[in-house]
């Protein structure tokens, strides 16, 4: 509970729905509650760069008049969403967390962005992103505690989510940027198979980075996400994201594998508590967990991710040598410290390092691949413990690298608590069986109980 004496809690829509079809409430009602809220609740958190409630309030009348006809445009006509500022926007500015570009405007809407408009998503702002979507966060605070961090680099849509400002937000993840700031925030963070859904005008050049969705729900965050690529697939050359138009229904999974991660050293004991409650739990409904101890291919898949963050930071610096040498040309005063150290290491990297790197990778993907044969997912936390006191980090990445490096989807579960506070439960699936991964993460939710 914040300084206000109000308690965060998620607002989902796909539930609503029904109640549009019915008569018994509408989308412009809907936005209007999530507008009272964003009153409420911004000037302790500011998750928000940039809002056009003018914007949005024609939307949800148009949507309105959609669902009273009998033909919205889609499973999220109507829906409450914030947008990312790394990601661009015809109507408002994307300044991606940096004043090299206050104020900068593209004049288009980036692919993601032209899929929930056509959708009929309600987009009712720009929420704050650390600078260039990396680790130097912009003062967004954690609705949980505004003292505490909300994680990052989707800092706001993870803060606007959690207290029910809107009910999904566009992120995007080269390392934990969902699945940490959904952890910390207690809402769901869903981040597909890398490439899945198209990043067009999305300002994150990075191999690893992929787009996805933060939101009230599993089955929200799925609707959002299989709405966009139905309407502009995947990155180029990709398939995109597939699976059904309708949220998977839950599905059990026979056999999970508990994956330590190198987070596992310095995990708090309440953490490593809550994950093992939520173990035996599963274990009690029927589900096989199958850890490094007791399976030879889980104990190759630790070893595998046991560099992630190494190997991650190693190819994200050398694929930052541009844009940055330009910025920093652009005007070096403008870019935080954490961006200039950057630029020192890259300095001193040589095109065989990153294929060194790059290799790693590749061997390590092709190593947790074969966890496929024995189990139908992972099972983690996704942060070592809940959101740190301070704004001046968003906290340790560790357990959110290895589905980055791995490309696979990812998806944190707000089931899980310490220092009664959020802490997500982490479900990694296999690249490209992201549907397979939602149905397993809707039964999770069903069984171990608490939002999402």
């Amino acid at each position: 509970m914040t300084g206000s004496g109000r308690t965060p809690s998620v607002r989902p829509f796909l539930s609503s729905s029904a109640s549009f079809a019915a008569g018994d409430d509408t989308p412009r009602a809907f936005l209007e509650r999530c507008l009272e809220a964003h009153a409420a609740w911004e000037p302790q958190i500011g998750a928000f760069v940039h809002t056009n409630f003018a914007a949005a309030r024609a939307a949800a009348d148009a949507a309105t008049a959609r669902w009273q006809g009998g033909k919205p445009l889609s499973g999220i006509d109507g829906m409450p969403v914030g947008v990312k500022d790394i990601i661009q926007t015809e109507d408002m500015p994307t300044e991606m967390g940096s004043p090299l570009f206050a104020g900068w405007r593209s004049g288009w809407d980036a692919a993601s962005v032209t899929a929930l408009r056509e959708a009929g998503a309600v987009i009712v702002g720009k929420t704050v992103t650390t600078e260039f979507a990396a680790s130097h966060p912009r003062g967004t605070r954690n609705p949980h505690d505004v003292k505490r961090t909300p994680g990052g680099s989707s800092s706001g849509s993870a803060a606007a989510v959690g207290a029910g400002v809107i009910s999904a937000g566009l992120g995007t993840q080269v390392i934990g940027s969902i699945v940490r700031p959904a952890g910390f925030c207690g809402c769901v963070g869903y981040k597909p198979t890398v490439g899945a859904i198209n990043r067009g005008g999305s300002l994150d050049y990075l191999s690893q980075s992929c787009t996805g969705v933060l939101a009230a729900t599993v089955q929200d965050a799925w609707q959002v996400a299989i709405e966009i690529a139905a309407r502009v697939g995947g990155d180029p050359g990709l398939p995109g994201l597939e699976g059904p138009m309708q949220p998977p229904a839950p599905v059990k999974p026979r056999t999970l594998a508990l994956l330590e991660t190198a987070g596992w050293r310095i995990a708090s004991a309440e953490a490593k508590a809550a994950l093992e409650k939520a173990v035996e739990r599963l274990k009690a409904a029927g589900v096989k967990i199958v850890t490094r101890g007791s399976h030879p291919e889980v104990e190759a898949a630790e070893q595998a991710i046991a560099e992630a963050v190494s190997v991650s930071v190693r190819i994200n610096d050398w694929e930052w040598r541009w844009p940055l040498n330009s910025f920093h040309e652009r005007d070096a005063s403008k870019l935080s410290r954490v961006m200039l150290d950057r630029m020192a290491r890259t300095a001193t990297m040589r095109p065989d390092d990153y294929r060194a790197a790059l290799t790693e990778r590749a061997r390590a993907r092709a190593v947790y691949a074969k966890l496929a044969g024995i189990c139908d997912g992972g099972l983690t936390l996704t942060a070592p413990g809940a959101a740190p006191v301070g704004l001046e980090s968003t906290g340790n990445a560790v357990f959110a690298v290895p589905g980055s490096m791995l490309g696979v989807p990812a998806i944190s579960l707000p089931l899980l608590r310490e220092q009664n506070l959020p802490l997500g439960l982490q479900h990694t699936g296999f690249a490209g069986s992201d549907a397979a991964a939602i149905g397993i993460a809707a039964w999770l939710v069903q069984t171990l109980g608490g939002e999402g």
